[in-house]
């Protein structure tokens, strides 16, 4: 049998407790009835950023700006990576702009930045755009 993980909703940012070999199985949160994987990145700010990374999900933040060249630039390339890493894994965006107090928290001194958190905890960070096969062997390496 396999062991129970808890994963964050994209939509309603209610915690779910699904087993672990449900996750292909398109599983629906318990409270809003939508889907727990939606294909694309979870927008995050302070009120649910700890929610999704405390999950037990491994969570990829892209911390970006709009003014920002390279985070536009690389903005589609993440949008496809959350497609094809869930539900393995959860990816979200932080607006610096209006999550100032985000950015502040973790010391992002330039953008994109991009993290790994894992239970809550920082596991990986780098900065700057990555073309779309460095990125996915980044993340890939970085979870084992």
């Amino acid at each position: 049998m396999s062991q129970p993980i808890i994963i964050a909703c994209p939509h309603c940012h209610r915690k779910n407790r699904i087993d672990s070999d449900r996750l292909a199985e398109s599983p629906r949160c318990g409270v809003c009835k939508a889907a727990l994987f939606a294909g694309e990145p979870v927008v995050l700010d302070t009120g649910n950023f700890n929610t999704h990374a405390s999950s037990e999900l491994p969570l990829v933040v892209d911390f970006w700006a709009p003014w920002c060249g390279p985070c536009r630039q690389f903005a589609p390339t993440f949008a496809k990576a959350a497609s094809e890493l869930e539900p393995r894994v959860r990816l979200g965006k932080v607006n610096t702009e209006e999550q100032q107090a985000l950015a502040s928290r973790f010391g992002i001194r330039s953008i994109p930045t991009l993290l790994i958190m894992r239970g809550g905890k920082e596991i990986a960070r780098v900065a700057g755009a990555m073309p779309p096969g460095q990125f996915m062997q980044w993340v890939n390496q970085q979870l084992g």
